[in-house]
């Protein structure tokens, strides 16, 4: 099981429970932290205690005694080594492993899709619109992990540009395609809220 959240989640009372629950019954989790470095509008310098004092987010694993490991969320390859890793010893019956994955999201937080478009709280990044890290954004955006790894395989001949706009275009028609399909679908009854749930 592969459980996916942000850096600001790693503050809530879930998160500990989960971690302490999951490490007593060696449940067959993977817990993934992307840390983006930003909890909606706040920075993590000023909400977590692990980065204020100089440490990797991955070392909130000690206190539940299980593997926390910190991995590049900008090289998939380096992320599909340390999840594989994580699996193996979840499968293995070995327990829970907590991976902090960090990238830098390029998107402002709390974008919504509607029609027609409600202005968010902030039209550009957090960066930008609350800490005024102009720079900080501009060099994230440059180091775009989606075409820094196109322009890897490109470089090792695994691909040719054209290859690589291509699936751009498909993935990006895909995409819109959801969104309208969503835009379009009635919204659900609440007892759909029941289905599909488990004890």
């Amino acid at each position: 099981m592969y459980s996916f959240f942000g850096d600001g989640a790693s503050k809530q009372g879930a998160f500990h429970e989960s971690l302490n629950i999951a490490a007593v019954w060696k449940l067959p989790v993977v817990y993934i932290l992307e840390n983006n470095e930003y909890q909606a509008y706040t920075h993590v310098s000023l909400e977590d205690a692990n980065h204020v004092g100089g440490d990797l987010l991955s070392k909130k694993a000690q206190a539940y005694s299980i593997p926390g490991v910190t991995v590049d969320g900008t090289d998939p390859l380096a992320v599909y080594d340390e999840v594989k890793k994580a699996s193996d010893r979840a499968r293995a019956g070995q327990g829970p492993s907590l991976i902090e994955s960090k990238f830098y999201r390029l998107s402002a937080h709390g974008n919504a899709i509607t029609v027609p478009p409600v202005p968010t709280q902030f039209p550009k990044h957090e960066a930008v619109e609350v800490y005024g890290r102009k720079a900080e954004y501009e060099a994230a955006k440059a180091n775009d992990p989606i075409r820094s790894s196109a322009q890897k395989l490109i470089a090792a001949g695994v691909m040719v540009e054209a290859d690589a706009n291509g699936i751009e275009e498909k993935v990006r028609a895909e995409m819109d395609e959801a969104v309208r399909f969503a835009l379009a679908s009635p919204q659900p009854a609440p007892e759909d809220a029941l289905k599909y749930v488990y004890a």
